[in-house]
């Protein structure tokens, strides 16, 4: 009994003990986590002071910006309202000046009426006094110098009427033709179709699709590289390439040419393909410039002209080719020159220059025959060659014995039969509606077409016109051929009217 008591004692001081230590323990504890609650406070405080003081460093900020802002409105609107003030200032000043000369033009204007008074007056006196002279009215006297003026005026009107028909017959037939060469070379519309498209043929169809590219993106790069128009329809294994340029559209055939062959079609292939063709293309010219030259036995010539020449190769003129054209041009105008004892060199190179002007870098509005004379001068040619040039269509007037030649030979090349491009059944049909034409005019006999076409001759019977009928007679022809035919240069028209004594020895 006594050792449970003193178990139970001895149990009860140890809990005491413990529950002693516990407690001071747990005191310490509150302390330390007070202490940690007020750091953790003050961090806090701080913290929020810090966010604090930056946001009122920014809105300060933002304040000053937009301070600086109103300030710059207020400057400008100052400056405004100076400059308004000057304008008005400026206009009132202006305006006072206006009403300075307003009460000047008053003050004139009292004085020429003043004057114009006074200058009535004078007249009225002098009117007078001639009347008393002369002893006519100033009616009889202004009736009498009306009747003298014209008079003088009609014998003066009759001889310049009479000068300038004699200048219109003279420079008529010149004009006429300037007109006619003008309009021909600059409206080709017959030929026009066949000398603006190329037809690029493919194997297949399924190129049509690769060419064209998504969404046409192939297409209008290379529309863009080249400056040609490509029409991709249903004609079958055919791509058309339109363009007024032969040489764009060269360039463009050649390139799609390397592109279906190639295989790879996309923009940057594209550019780069035109580009390179376009490069090639122009050496390929300057070669065939300098090659044609050569083969003619023409040197001197500035390489810009030689560039030209070369690129008449890829210029027709209905359907004739300009470099041959001006190739046969040179050798005819040689032949005509030596035949005649002229400058044959000289000849020949008027003879292969006379068209440069058909092929410039741009375009003027000038006709080719003057252009060319320009680029001609331009490059150091001689005076002769450049006249040459510049009359072979009549132009300017010729000053020298190649000009004509060049002219003629030009002609001669132009117009045969099979230098430019006409269906025979077309040409000779032409040929005899002109003689039809001039068939059905009363008193024509008979007509002939010669020179390909380029003169008609009508024989009219001298019984049944006279000489001035005759030449009404070629007028009218020449008009309605004008008017109802199409023919390519100029249709000359000579009426022919002789009388013939017919008799017979037995």
């Amino acid at each position: 009994m006594n050792l449970i008591i003193a178990i139970i004692i001895s149990f009860g001081v140890g809990v005491g003990g413990s529950f002693i230590y516990f407690k001071r323990n747990h005191k310490k504890a509150l302390k330390e986590l007070e202490a940690e609650a007020e750091l953790i406070k003050k961090n806090n405080l701080i913290e929020v002071k810090e966010k604090f003081i930056a946001l009122k460093a920014e809105h300060e900020q933002q304040v000053q910006q937009r301070n600086a802002k109103i300030q710059a409105a207020e400057t400008r609107i100052q400056q405004r309202e100076m400059q308004l003030n000057q304008k008005q200032g400026e206009l009132q000043r202006k305006m006072n000046e206006v009403d300075v000369m307003k009460e000047n033009l008053e003050s004139q204007f009292l004085t020429v009426e003043n004057k114009k008074k006074e200058l009535e007056h004078f007249i009225r006196q002098a009117q007078e006094q001639l009347e008393t002279v002369s002893g006519l009215s100033s009616e009889q006297a202004k009736e009498r110098l009306i009747e003298s003026l014209k008079e003088e005026a009609k014998t003066e009107a009759m001889a310049y009427v009479n000068d300038i028909m004699d200048e219109a017959k003279m420079t008529a037939n010149k004009e006429a033709k300037r007109i006619v060469i003008q309009s021909i070379q600059r409206l080709a519309t017959e030929t026009a179709m066949e000398n603006s498209v190329t037809v690029f043929h493919i194997e297949s169809d399924e190129i049509k699709g690769r060419i064209i590219g998504r969404e046409g993106r192939n297409i209008r790069a290379l529309e863009a590289a080249t400056g040609v128009e490509i029409i991709v329809d249903d004609t079958p294994e055919a791509i058309v390439l339109s363009a007024f340029d032969p040489v764009r559209r060269e360039i463009a055939r050649l390139s799609l040419h390397q592109l279906v062959t190639d295989g790879r079609i996309h923009p940057a292939r594209i550019e780069e393909v035109v580009n390179k063709v376009r490069k090639q293309l122009e050496e390929e010219i300057i070669e065939v410039g300098k090659r044609t030259t050569i083969d003619l036995g023409i040197h001197g010539l500035h390489p810009e002209l030689i560039r030209l020449v070369g690129k008449m190769k890829y210029r027709s003129s209905y359907g004739q080719n300009l470099l041959q054209h001006a190739r046969e041009t040179a050798n005819l105008c040689a032949t005509m020159a030596a035949e005649l004892g002229l400058n044959v060199k000289k000849a020949k190179r008027a003879g292969l220059l006379h068209d440069i002007g058909k092929v410039p870098d741009d375009e003027p509005e000038l006709p080719h025959a003057i252009l060319g004379m320009k680029l001609a001068e331009k490059y150091k040619e001689k005076p002769d060659i450049c006249n040459a040039i510049g009359a072979h269509h009549d132009e300017i007037e010729m000053e020298t014995l190649i000009a004509p030649i060049v002219q003629v030979c030009d002609a001669i090349s132009g117009a045969r039969p099979g230098a430019r491009r006409e269906v025979v059944e077309a040409y000779i049909k032409r040929l005899k509606d002109m003689e039809d034409l001039a068939l059905s005019y009363p008193g024509v006999l008979k007509t002939y077409a010669i020179q390909a076409g380029r003169e008609l001759r009508v024989i009219v019977g001298a019984d049944k016109m006279d000489d001035k009928e005759a030449e009404l007679l070629s007028f009218d022809i020449a008009k309605r051929i004008q008017d109802e035919m199409t023919y390519p240069g100029q249709v000359k028209i000579t009426v022919i009217r002789e009388t013939r004594a017919v008799s017979y020895a037995k």
